[in-house]
């Protein structure tokens, strides 16, 4: 059998190594995935970074319909992965919190993920650990803030 051949093209090293951490994401959330679905995941992440966020202001990060996000979000009450609080500060305001159990799957997507990275990261040689950390950086400054839209697409 032929040894894989490194690539010398950055854009397709980039792509290979793209496609193996697409890999560790999907793995990572995959059992996540068995109790609610991608979308309602998203929810779950995005109210893991905000905080209690209002129903109308999450549906319009999500890119979804009021109504139709109402009855998903029905779903994920009666799943106890959020519950539904009143605004402190505007009565007729309706905010959505993670409830300890959203929180948890939240977090152990995270923990699955850091854990993978680190598997991978063990193997290399700490020299290739030190000139990947510099390199991603770089990456990360040249690429720019990503929007919290493209993330959604994938859970993140």
């Amino acid at each position: 059998m032929a040894e894989a051949k490194e690539p010398s093209d950055p854009a397709e090293a980039t792509l290979t190594a793209s496609r193996a951490l697409l890999g560790i994401v999907a793995r990572s959330v995959a059992p996540a995935l068995e109790v609610v679905s991608l979308p309602q995941f998203r929810v779950l992440v995005l109210l893991s970074a905000a905080g209690p966020t209002r129903v109308g202001q999450l549906a319009e990060k999500v890119g979804a319909n009021p109504s139709t996000f109402s009855r998903s979000i029905d779903r994920m009450v009666a799943g106890g992965w959020v519950i539904r609080a009143e605004n402190p500060d505007s009565r007729r305001e309706v905010l959505l919190e993670l409830t300890d159990d959203g929180r948890w799957l939240v977090e152990s997507v995270t923990v699955r993920r850091r854990r993978a990275l680190t598997t991978v990261l063990e193997r290399m040689s700490p020299a290739d650990r030190s000139a990947l950390t510099s390199a991603l950086s770089a990456f990360n400054t040249a690429a720019g803030e990503t929007s919290i839209g493209d993330l959604l697409a994938l859970g993140l």
